[in-house]
């Protein structure tokens, strides 16, 4: 098998970060304001307490 292919799309995408480095920085920086937060441990237990439970078999009428 040959393991070492790469699609267009991803030679592209090496290729221009190889180019703009610049943007390899911008990736970093924005991918902190999505995934890289801190949770706020007083407003998950909000959600946590509001949760409601779920029933046994969801397709049954009350």
């Amino acid at each position: 098998m040959y393991y070492n292919y790469q699609s267009d799309t991803t030679q592209f995408l090496n290729e221009f970060l190889e180019q703009h480095p610049e943007e390899a920085e911008q990736r970093l920086k924005n991918r902190h304001l999505l995934w890289d937060v801190e949770l706020n441990p007083e407003e998950q237990a909000g959600f946590e307490a509001a949760k409601l439970p779920k029933k046994p078999y969801a397709y049954q009428p009350d």
